[in-house]
């Protein structure tokens, strides 16, 4: 009987550990595709704040290749997206969320996030939501086949109002 109560014991302790551990995780990084690279992988840190229909800085030098974390912290009072892609995938994501915001009344509705973006440079474009006073990270390896990109809000009416900024290589 003894044995069975360490057992018993030392499984439930284990099943807490995993799962103290996945919650931790999941409070770190987003559910994106683009951040699975560890602290140990990224280049640099990039501060970035979403106020109500702007953008700080709205200019960002990259190199090809450079891993950067990407700390956006939203100090407005309205929900804001951050996705990275060329000017043709911001257009056709805006034009998707535009579309959603008209199935699914004001807002994002109930899709969940943004991470079916289609971009032309690999796949999904990298994006997160960010909710009023919150601050999210985004990891990202800058690619090494394009000139520019622009990071921008494609929540309906932000991106018009000036929340898009320029990634140059």
């Amino acid at each position: 009987m003894m044995r069975k109560t360490y057992l018993t014991s030392s499984l439930l302790t284990i099943s807490l550990c995993v799962m103290g551990t996945a919650a931790w995780a999941a409070d770190e990084n987003d559910s994106s595709p683009h951040n699975d690279t560890s602290n140990a992988d990224v280049d640099r840190t990039i501060s970035v704040e979403a106020g109500d229909m702007w953008f700080d800085p709205e200019d960002i030098q990259v190199t090809a290749g450079e891993t950067i974390k990407f700390e956006i912290s939203n100090t407005g009072n309205l929900e804001h997206e951050f996705v990275i892609g060329d000017k043709a995938a911001q257009e056709e994501h805006r034009k998707m969320m535009q579309a959603m915001s008209g199935a699914h009344g004001a807002g994002h509705g109930g899709h969940g996030g943004h991470n079916m973006a289609e971009g032309a440079h690999g796949g999904q474009m990298p994006s997160i939501t960010i909710g009023a006073g919150e601050t999210k990270t985004l990891v990202w390896t800058a690619p090494s086949d394009v000139a520019s990109l622009e990071y921008a809000c494609n929540i309906p009416g932000h991106y018009e109002s000036g929340m898009y900024g320029d990634i140059n290589f």
